[in-house]
């Protein structure tokens, strides 16, 4: 094993770098988890992790290879305060890598940028103006200039040859896969998270963040005629819907609904919930519905095979991919077709739900954060070593 590191690598930690994770927050915590015990395998990669804060304390911890930097200034920390320090340190590493979708606006070292999806192309009247603009103008220089992308799916990955003509040969994916285990307080806790919540009957399930390309309208329309037609044997009169998660951009037009429904009493809205008491929504759950208009991956769909529920899921994007078999897919624009889905799935005989729930714990081992982390780091290498040999 080498005494000396053969690359040198500086990593943008600041999607990891908060307190509260979802989406790509979690995808970049999670992928340097495995990058960093990967590294530490090799022995002959440095790795530099710069951040515009102080680190978590649930990052990994400082060790020999792996080392943490404060860079300022830290507004336009991509703008400014990286561009300058990836200059004056440009003899210092050999490539940089983002698990965000913003690389440095001007970078002197060769970088690789990940993408989540390009739902703000395709739906951007569901993002506020600045959000747009920042988020359309900063991709897509990011995107352009990146030696190399890792995309989250092979619907995003085709999405991004379409969008901005990338050779699919530059592009990888590197999938999501669950959070990592935490201590969990899950043993005999069910009954104490479902009545915090007021949960009493069974009920439909939604984690996510409330925002409109999450298509939350139409669960809710969807719901109600639900709740209006099924009859009880097949359906309780008392059917609850649980919106687990923070209330997002844009969602007024969702809490609106959900006030002046006629069922508003049965619609379930718990805010940000732990991992712990996710856990008990979805070992709980009828079903978890995740039927947004556009997806780069959709973890809720994983979550729920992996906890014990069937997903029902939009018949696009990429979530027929994260599904396959082990879940029923819908037109997330059609309220009378998730209507008829979710009757079935509520009638579904127990022989048939078990089959259900049996391909979804093998669906979810197609996904690992390790093998993640290896296709990063390899993309990484291949990168520095075609850079030094320019």
């Amino acid at each position: 094993m080498s005494s000396s590191p053969t690359l040198r690598i500086a990593i943008d930690g600041n999607e990891a770098n908060i307190s509260q994770r979802v989406g790509s927050n979690a995808y970049a915590y999670e992928l340097l988890i495995a990058l960093e015990k990967l590294t530490e395998q090799r022995g002959n990669i440095n790795c530099t992790i710069l951040l515009a804060q102080p680190p978590q304390a649930d990052l990994p911890a400082k060790r020999q290879g792996w080392s943490y930097q404060v860079v300022q200034p830290g507004p336009l920390w991509t703008q400014i305060g990286l561009p300058i320090h990836l200059f004056l340190h440009r003899q210092d590493y050999d490539v940089f890598f983002t698990p965000g979708h913003y690389g440095p606006r001007v970078s002197t070292i060769p970088y690789v940028s990940s993408v989540m999806d390009l739902s703000f192309l395709e739906y951007p009247n569901q993002f506020k103006r600045k959000d747009y603009l920042q988020l359309r103008e900063w991709t897509r220089y990011s995107v352009k200039h990146a030696a190399k992308l890792v995309a989250i799916s092979q619907f995003t990955k085709a999405d991004i040859v379409k969008r901005y003509g990338r050779d699919k040969k530059d592009i990888v994916v590197a999938y999501p896969a669950l959070l990592s285990a935490k201590p969990s307080e899950i043993k005999d806790q069910s009954s104490r998270v479902l009545s915090k919540f007021k949960i009493f009957d069974q009920y439909i399930l939604y984690v996510g963040t409330l925002q409109p390309r999450k298509n939350l309208l139409n669960l809710v329309e969807a719901f109600e005629k639900v709740v209006s037609d099924c009859h009880p044997d097949r359906n309780p009169a008392q059917l609850q819907l649980v919106i687990a998660g923070k209330v997002g951009w844009l969602a007024e037009p969702l809490l609106e609904k959900i006030k002046n429904s006629r069922f508003t009493k049965r619609i379930i809205l718990t805010g940000y919930v732990t991992e712990a008491e996710k856990e008990v929504l979805y070992r709980n759950s009828i079903t978890s519905v995740l039927i947004g208009f556009y997806e780069g991956f959709g973890i809720p769909a994983l979550e729920a095979m992996a906890f014990g529920t069937v997903p029902l899921v939009s018949a696009t994007t990429s979530l027929p991919e994260v599904v396959e078999k082990a879940g029923f897919q819908v037109d997330p624009g059609n309220v009378t077709a998730i209507v008829k889905k979710l009757k079935e799935i509520i009638g579904l005989p127990a022989k048939e739900r078990a089959q259900f729930l049996r391909l979804g714990r093998e669906q979810v081992e197609n996904f690992s954060w390790a093998e993640s982390a290896k296709v990063v780091l390899e993309t990484l290498e291949k990168v520095a070593k075609r850079d030094k040999s320019s």
